[in-house]
């Protein structure tokens, strides 16, 4: 901990959470978004499934911590949902029980204090022709199809539904764009910054939108060291100084 505790936003999830800051990842735009707000602490881990993180849960969020997370946006399903390996190896995670991991998820976060939120992000589509496109001899075929990717993603929108768990339907806010299959991707799996766009677009309306207490958008929390000073740049008029702790216009895009 560093200076004055901000609220901390904890991204938790496999590869579109580990690589969140690359590519003009989402992680890195929220941290844009929320810079003197809150703090994006980020838990991802290349790979993973529901069920290795459920093996890790009081690791990274132990119940006994001094300072619990205002917010943790949780992604596991696209791996759980890979075709399952003849060898009974790989990340393959039953439908059914990738639910039930999700659950205990929910359930562990949500005892680590009453004033915690989550988000969980659904499975995204893939584009399948890209990903036979880029089959290496590294691996055995690797199975992903949207039909499996729809499945998990109705999934964690039940699960969602059961535990109050807010989700994000990725699989349906990326194809609501004509071009997604080449925009939103730069493997056919991974998000591109056109992809990392919708993701942050569809997480700041649930964080406005939502009636919690205090609010998370970041419109409504307050910017750390906003008050004036005589060291800030002076304004035309030679006589005042100009406040530039909420200014955003080097962002490309101003976010709602």
């Amino acid at each position: 901990m560093v200076g004055t505790p901000r609220p901390q936003f904890v991204l938790f999830g496999s590869s579109i959470v580990q690589l969140s800051y690359s590519n003009g990842g989402w992680g890195a735009i929220l941290s844009d978004i929320y810079a003197r707000k809150a703090d994006i602490l980020l838990r991802g881990y290349y790979g993973w499934n529901s069920r290795r993180a459920v093996q890790v849960l009081d690791q990274v969020f132990p119940k006994d911590a001094s300072v619990q997370p205002s917010l943790v946006v949780v992604y596991f399903g696209g791996n759980d949902s890979m075709g399952p390996h003849s060898s009974g190896l790989g990340p393959h995670v039953p439908l059914p029980e990738y639910k039930e991991n999700m659950r205990k998820i929910a359930k562990h976060l949500q005892s680590l204090s009453d004033s915690i939120r989550i988000i969980f992000l659904s499975s995204p589509p893939v584009n399948e022709e890209k990903i036979r496109g880029n089959a290496s001899g590294f691996f055995s075929e690797l199975v992903r199809t949207n039909e499996l990717c729809r499945q998990y993603s109705e999934g964690c929108i039940e699960v969602g539904k059961e535990t109050g768990v807010k989700v994000i339907d990725l699989f349906t806010a990326f194809q609501n764009r004509d071009d997604w299959m080449n925009a939103c991707f730069t493997d056919g799996v991974h998000l591109s910054e056109e992809g990392s766009k919708v993701v942050v677009e569809e997480i700041l309306k649930v964080l406005k939108n939502a009636e919690w207490k205090p609010c998370l958008h970041w419109k409504s929390m307050p910017t750390e060291f906003s008050e004036d000073s005589p060291y800030d740049l002076v304004a035309a008029d030679g006589k005042t100084t100009l406040n530039p702790s909420e200014w955003t216009f080097h962002r490309e895009i101003q976010w709602d």
